[in-house]
């Protein structure tokens, strides 16, 4: 008997959630036939098979090194590649991995002539895909030159009528105008967007409108009537809804916006350490503010209390504390004694992560064992009805618990230490000089940060999604492991000060404690 897993794929072209049921029926019947035990499916939806860009497709690919199962089922080949050169680059990995892509459909044997066939019905997939590209936009230009819809999302204040092109909506072209007026007139597009919100007016696809979407409305050329596919333009392709003098003021406000800094601008700037950081005092949450002064824009985060005057903590410096904190991340990533207790601490949690494979495989033991009982009690002489049947219940629960392991491990695979080493080191070499990859960092290894008026506390994430410690949680650790102790092989050395070009000299001393399942790394700030 062979482990198999199903591969189903639908694209975009007139395929429905309904093609893929079909192409799953399919293959469980002709995995049945053939004694083939699936144990799991692998479903893209709404892709194409003319690149390998698939999510699913990838991960099976992925799995296929775990030697967890034989075969790749396929309702079709081309539902497997429409590229001869995916096909046989992929098709060759999976061998190495001793897998085999099988059509459930096509009847091909593993001789030289199905092999033969194979390219054959490979070649015509690629042909089908290509041809069909150019009929697509072959049909696409069509309808552009007529002015038709060509598909994709309507924009805000139009509507498609039978014949497909394009009409003004009337019940949301009048809200398309008023925000074409108002930023006319000098109303920014946040006030804008929390005017639309408050009475209810929802985007095309239902939800709430956002800086991102009135900002592309207000660029968006086709409210001036004009049709633009590929490189065809028609102007006047059909009723505007906004006139050339209102559109070209827009255009001109927002270049000067753009140039202009603004209290707006300093509200919106992004916060590194939002939901992160909090005051060493109270335990409250510190989040970003700005003030303006003659020529410059201040960004601090301030305590939430202490901005009721229940809490007397100072504020901390934006850039200060961003660059301080990713600093000492980048610092933990390069030391070598606390990655081993990182990966020993995400290796020992995928045990309790997935708590019904330690059930599953203390079941198969104890049916191994009750098998070989009755066994020994055959060797002994012992052997009647009742024994018999027995042994072929132990034999069928010992096949459908070595199944359910099997699909747990796909589902939830052990990863190996050298694997966990290897995510955790790549994070060396974030660009911090990048905003994103900055929040990444900080999303992924940062439970909190504590302020304190002499230091700050650094607690570190080992689980995603992990509940924020509290400050009682941190308070306790330090008092049981205190910075000067040195405990967790890491002898209180000095680390070096970053050079952000401050007032403040840094030096750091951490030690290393784990609060429910977490590392921690206090330093010491002389202020």
């Amino acid at each position: 008997m062979k482990n198999a897993v199903i591969y189903a794929r639908y694209s975009s072209d007139n395929q429905t959630e309904n093609s893929v049921e079909g192409q799953l029926r399919e293959c469980k019947e002709y995995a049945e036939k053939q004694g083939i035990t699936i144990l799991n499916t692998y479903i893209d939806r709404a892709l194409s098979a003319k690149t390998d860009n698939r999510p699913e497709f990838q991960r099976m690919i992925k799995d296929s090194g775990k030697e967890l199962f034989d075969v790749v089922l396929v309702w079709k080949l081309d539902r497997f590649a429409r590229n001869r050169y995916d096909s046989a680059h992929y098709k060759h990995l999976l061998a190495k991995n001793n897998v085999r892509v099988v059509s459930a459909t096509e009847r091909l044997s593993d001789t030289p002539e199905g092999m033969l066939m194979e390219s054959v019905l490979e070649g015509f997939a690629e042909y089908y895909s290509a041809e069909l590209a150019v009929k697509v936009n072959r049909g696409m230009t069509e309808n552009a030159l007529k002015c038709k819809f060509n598909g994709g999302s309507i924009p805000f204040g139009y509507k498609i009528n039978d014949e497909q092109y394009f009409e003004i909506d009337p019940v949301t072209a009048p809200v398309v105008r008023e925000v074409f007026t108002d930023y006319a007139n000098g109303k920014t597009i946040k006030t804008i967007v929390n005017s639309l919100n408050s009475r209810g007016i929802r985007n095309v696809k239902g939800g709430e409108m956002n800086i991102n979407r009135v900002t592309y409305m207000l660029k968006n050329r086709r409210y001036l009537g004009e049709y633009s596919f590929k490189d065809i333009t028609i102007e006047n392709a059909f009723e505007p809804i906004i006139s050339q003098e209102i559109f070209d003021k827009v255009q001109d406000n927002m270049r000067k916006n753009k140039k202009a800094p603004s209290r707006l601008k300093a509200l919106d700037e992004q916060y590194l350490l939002t939901m992160k950081l909090f005051c060493g005092k109270c335990g409250a949450m510190m989040t970003g503010e700005s003030g303006t002064g003659r020529n410059n824009i201040y960004r601090y985060y301030k305590c939430y209390h202490a901005r009721k005057r229940k809490c007397d903590k100072k504020t901390a410096k934006k850039a200060w504390i961003e660059d301080l904190v990713i600093f000492h991340v980048m610092e933990m990533l390069n030391d070598e004694p606390l990655i081993n207790r990182i990966v020993d601490a995400l290796f020992a949690l995928q045990g309790r992560e997935n708590p019904e494979l330690p059930l599953l495989q203390k079941q198969l033991a104890e049916v191994e064992r009750s098998a070989t009982n009755i066994l020994n009690a055959i060797q002994d002489g012992i052997y009647n009805e009742f024994t018999k049947k027995r042994l072929d219940e132990l034999e069928e629960r010992k096949n459908q618990l070595e199944v359910a392991i099997l699909q747990e491990q796909i589902k939830k695979p052990l990863l190996s230490k050298e694997d966990i080493r290897f995510w955790v080191c790549r994070w060396r070499e974030v660009n911090i000089e990048d905003w994103e990859e900055k929040q990444k960092l900080v999303d992924i290894f940062v439970n909190s940060v504590y302020i304190y008026d002499n230091k700050i506390v650094l607690v570190l994430n080992c689980k995603d999604g992990e509940r924020t410690i509290t400050l009682d949680e941190v308070n306790a650790g330090i008092e049981k492991c205190p910075v000067d102790s040195g405990l967790g092989g890491s002898s209180a050395s000095l680390i070096g000060a970053p050079n952000f070009g401050l007032k403040h000299s840094v030096s750091s001393r951490f030690a290393l404690f784990k609060p429910n399942n977490h590392c921690s790394q206090t330093f010491q700030i002389d202020f």
